[in-house]
């Protein structure tokens, strides 16, 4: 059974689900959400950047958009998948946010092994997460971003407790593109410009550019995706004027943020508030 959240007002998805909802992964593609797979009392087969691998019963697997990923077989797993909107428009401590540990502050893929002990409690959270989705109100938004929260930072937990890691193969482009993610979430407020990060990368624009092309995006898009989710954030969370969070996010024209932002969202950031305000 499938379950989907939508937030119409911040573009926020997440979806639990089962191992239909990684059938669209039997040929190899990249995936469109962050996922985590777990495991219950059988293996999963799956392949990642062309390695594959089995998954023992009662682990928990996690992906980003970055990894080309062929789902092969597994039955009775539990599926979470959600969107930066969703997760990373909110404030995290730095080894749980969407550049942490889980995601792109490691150099394998992380697979976590779960005792009985561990297995209860991702049980009850994921009877928790199935009620919440029953639960339509205001705060619905809020309690399950947190629910999340809570499932990430147990994982981390565990994967820095057991150093619970499946090596993969070093990916030349993967690793680029982790440590461009991790550069970006330290600067992004300051800046811009693709230059800045290849250089601290010792790298030309345009190798980071050819790299990326290869992941199906490019080094601006990252930049200006996290510009805009900054944007979403701080006016979502905070009283702050269009022109203050320009500001405070390094544009000294509040107009070139306007514009990126719309073009990013259809909306400028003051449409962006208003309607926002009209969902609640």
């Amino acid at each position: 059974m499938t379950k989907t959240f939508k937030e119409f007002s911040t573009n926020a998805i997440l979806i639990i689900g089962n191992e239909s909802l990684l059938e669209s992964y039997k040929t190899t593609k990249q995936p469109e959400l962050y996922t985590f797979i777990r495991t219950n009392n059988t293996q999963a087969k799956l392949m990642v950047d062309s390695i594959p691998y089995t998954i023992a019963p009662h682990s928990i697997l996690a992906l980003t958009m970055a990894h080309f990923f062929q789902f092969i077989e597994g039955k009775d797993l539990v599926v979470y998948q959600f969107n930066r909107e969703f997760y990373c428009i909110k404030d995290h401590d730095q080894e749980v946010s969407c550049a942490g540990l889980l995601f792109f502050g490691n150099v394998h893929i992380p697979v976590i092994n779960l005792n009985s002990d561990e297995q209860r409690k991702f049980k009850i959270l994921h009877e928790v997460f199935v009620d919440e989705f029953e639960t339509k109100d205001t705060i619905q938004a809020e309690m399950l971003r947190m629910l999340m929260a809570r499932f990430i930072i147990i994982s981390t937990r565990l994967l820095k407790a057991k150093e619970g890691f499946v090596e993969t193969s070093k990916s030349n482009k993967i690793d680029l593109l982790r440590a461009f993610n991790l550069l970006v979430e330290t600067h992004f407020k300051n800046q811009h410009s693709v230059s800045f990060y290849a250089d601290l990368l010792f790298k030309s624009p345009k190798t980071l550019s050819n790299n990326f092309a290869k992941l199906n995006t490019s080094p601006l898009q990252i930049i200006h995706e996290r510009i805009v989710l900054e944007t979403k954030r701080l006016l979502i969370y905070t009283d702050k004027t269009a022109k203050e969070i320009a500001y405070e996010i390094g544009f000294e024209d509040a107009s070139h943020l306007s514009r990126l932002f719309k073009k990013q969202t259809g909306l400028s950031p003051s449409d962006f508030k208003k309607q926002l305000q009209k969902s609640y």
